[in-house]
């Protein structure tokens, strides 16, 4: 039947697969309108004048608009994670007065055509005089503007007695690491466009968004608008990985354009926009105490670290500070600690979150440390994290923190045991004997491991609808998006597996604010804990509705009636209970609440040769242990993390935003930003473990989407220092050739 725990192809990949897919460069209207943006071409600057007459007379320009003609619109506000001082740091939707990052939009053009948009948007000619840019987070803080700093706020979370931690301490470790400025690049770039439906007399934005009803009453209340005179409507999505679907500027500008002049506008970016103006991610640096005893057991950490925020604090606020500074301890006991993070302003690309923001950080600072400790105190890497690791018998587990305004709790985990399977299953002694022969033989090769938690299921709450209609099809009406996460297949899964019914005979509906009164969207790994568990309590309402019906009908007893497909069709039953409803179909709708996240967790295990010659570096096993709670389509699970880990490798060997002395952007194109390809990317192995079910929700599940990425900057680390022989201690993402190089010379005194 297709429900929950099978691996049922997805059922969004027909139109797909056909080349039938809707992508925000596919939709067209009538008369449509083409929006350009024109960018600031340096990082920090005074606007003195911004010329726009030759583009004005440029054939086909309807309208070109500077900062001046957009000055009523507010800055774009924060989605979630406010915090005291930051709002005075908010994106304007064009550039007022100042200059902040290269890519800054300073105006934009209007045109008939793209081509005629792109044409005029050159003719714009922006007069900035230049200011020297702050490039580094570490620095003291500067103005931001009269009476603010560079500073934009600080996050502080602590439990425990650390002095009293130190104080008992054996050992005391110090370390600094960092890890680069990278994020998601999406196979689609972004694409908004702004419609004005005079028939409904509303304003449409058509496009990706993984959050339709917070966007929906973010712009509404940027234009001025009631919420009910503005709708948003998702297509296919060509990924999301975090950085896209939030409120950026240029669907502030669409959707305005649309209204103002009553036409459809259309923006479609470019692939060095992207790379310019999308949201950067991670870009963090650490300073790291921690007391150890004479065992190796952590007794306490101290941990300040500084976030490149870039040009502006956009709608995430301080999320990724929040995440990394109450998820840093992990899945160790950790009995004091205390963590301060400095979100800081530079004149880069500002920045947001990316797959696990605040999770890969953490993660990378945590296991360099335990890495770091093992090494220092002649023990197993293995063996260091088991001495610390939090005892079944402890779940669930108080963190003593909190994460995204919630109680940290692990709800449900077995740590050691999930280390252990991993162990057999890789049959770790064998390996690591292997390995040492390599070694012996004159091979660069090494083993790596990382612990990972993670958070998923971000409430407080999800809405769905389902309908029953005669002909016996269900519809799914949900307040979640879709970023290519497979939210049609998984929720089919979980509706078909309380009524009885094929997975395919259920339509799941998402990014459509016409279709129901609220939604949390896509998002924190949320979809599958959240918005399942509200088709769970949706379904099981229709169903006890429909068995109570069929005993009507049957004149037998309701305990022994079933929904098994067979007997009186589903639709005929559906439409006798609508009749006494005295409704066009059999309805129930539902809402999941919770105070808390669930806690997937798992690890990473690497093995990296290096080429001793070119201090290339190659992944030639990966393999993930993550337990979920419970797999609703295990190949969807293994495809997340197989995904996840991919990316993964990328931001720890491949990936890095550059920038000049002078804020100048060195990757802005694909061929200095670099990703890796299938060449570089292993088979990924994955062990999806069913464990610890969730006792939060009704499935029992955990989010799965963002494990896969967790722990790989970590262990991928670890395991080049294990093919080097511990000669060097990592402590930056990426590890180039270059840089690894350069290390190993620093370390040789050469």
């Amino acid at each position: 039947m297709g429900g929950i725990g099978r691996s049922v192809t997805r059922l969004e990949d027909p139109p797909l697969l056909r080349g039938q897919g809707r992508f925000a460069a596919d939709i067209r209207f009538p008369g449509e309108l083409h929006m350009r943006v024109v960018r600031s071409p340096i990082a920090h600057g005074r606007i003195l004048e911004i010329d726009t007459a030759d583009a004005l007379d440029s054939p086909g320009v309807v309208a070109v608009w500077t900062g001046a003609d957009v000055a009523e619109i507010p800055p774009i506000d924060f989605r979630q994670m406010r915090i005291p001082g930051l709002g005075d740091y908010r994106q304007p939707i064009l550039a007022q007065g100042m200059v902040r990052y290269v890519g800054e939009p300073v105006a934009i053009v209007i045109a008939d055509s793209p081509y005629a948009a792109e044409d005029a948007a050159e003719l714009v000619f922006a007069d900035i005089e230049e200011l020297d840019p702050v490039m580094t987070a570490v620095q003291s803080p500067g103005e931001f503007a009269p009476g603010l700093t560079t500073e934009a706020g600080v996050v502080r979370k602590s439990y425990g007695d650390l002095p009293a931690a130190f104080a008992a301490a054996a050992h005391v470790f110090e370390l600094e690491l960092g890890v680069g400025r990278h994020t998601g690049v999406p196979m689609e770039t972004r694409g908004a466009i702004g419609y004005w439906n005079a028939d409904l007399n509303r304003l449409e934005m058509h496009g990706a968004s993984k959050v339709p009803h917070a966007n929906r009453l973010a712009i509404a209340k940027m234009l001025s608008l009631p919420p009910e005179q503005f709708h948003l409507f998702e297509g296919h999505v060509g990924g999301g990985f975090g950085i896209r679907g939030e409120v950026y500027p240029e669907d502030v500008l669409a959707c305005l354009a649309a209204l103002r002049l009553k036409r459809p506008v259309k923006w479609i970016e470019d692939r060095k926009e992207h790379l310019l103006a999308a949201n950067h991610s991670r870009d963090q640096l650490h300073r790291l105490r921690a007391a150890v005893d004479a065992n190796g057991v952590v007794l306490g950490i101290e941990d300040e670290f500084f976030v490149d925020q870039g040009g502006y604090v956009r709608t995430h606020a301080s999320t990724v500070t929040d995440l990394t500074a109450g998820m840093l301890p992990g899945p160790y006991r950790v009995p004091a600690f205390a963590a301060t993070g400095h979100i800081r302003l530079t004149n880069k690309t500002p920045a947001g979150t990316y797959r696990a923001p605040g999770r890969y950080e953490g993660t990378f600072v945590r296991e360099r440390l335990m890495d770091h400790v093992a090494d220092r105190l002649g023990l197993d890497r293995v063996e260091i994290r088991r001495r610390n690791l939090i005892p079944a018998e402890q779940i669930p587990f108080r963190r003593g923190l909190d994460a995204l305004g919630t109680e940290v709790v692990y709800d449900s985990a077995d740590f050691a045991g999930l280390l252990a399977k991993l162990e057999a299953g890789v049959d770790l002694p064998a390996l690591e004997a292997t390995l040492a022969a390599r070694r012996a033989a004159g091979e660069k090769v090494g083993l790596g491991l990382a612990y990972f938690v993670e958070k998923s299921g971000l409430g407080p709450f999800d809405d769905v609808i389902i309908t029953i209609a005669a002909t016996g099809a269900v519809e799914i009406v949900t307040g979640a998006a879709s970023v290519g996460q497979g939210v049609e297949t998984v929720m089919a899964q979980v509706a078909a597996s309380v009524l009885g019914v094929a997975h395919t005979d259920c339509t799941v509906v998402h990014g459509q604010t016409d279709r129901i009164a609220r939604g949390m969207g896509a998002f924190a790994s949320r979809v599958t804990v959240m918005t399942g568990a509200a088709v769970t309590m949706a379904a099981e309402k229709l169903k006890e509705r429909l068995l109570a019906k069929a005993a009507q009908l049957l004149q037998g007893d309701r305990a022994s009636i079933t929904l098994d497909g067979c007997g009186i069709p589903l639709g005929e039953l559906a439409a006798a209970c609508a009749a006494d409803d005295g409704t066009p179909a059999l309805t129930a709708e539902a809402s999941f609440t919770t105070d808390h996240m669930t806690y997937p967790y798992g690890v990473h295990l690497a093995v990296v040769r290096v080429d001793a010659e070119t201090f290339g570096m190659v992944v030639e096993r990966f393999v993930v242990a993550f337990d979920v709670g419970r797999s609703v389509n295990p190949m969807l699970v293994e495809g997340q993390i197989h995904g996840g880990a991919a990316q993964g490798i990328g931001g720890a060997l491949f990936e890095e935003f550059i920038y000049s002395e002078d804020g100048q952007p060195l990757s802005a194109s694909f061929a200095d930003y670099l990703m890796p390809t299938l060449n570089e990317v292993p088979m990924v192995e994955s062990l999806v473990l069913e464990d610890a079910p969730s006792p939060i929700n009704p499935l029992g599940v955990k989010g799965a989407g963002e494990g896969g990425i967790t722990a790989a900057g970590a262990a991928i680390a670890s395991a080049i220092e294990n093919a080097i022989q511990y000669r060097i201690n990592i402590a930056q993402l990426p590890v180039t050739p270059a840089r690894l190089r350069s290390m190993l010379q620093q370390a040789s005194g050469s």
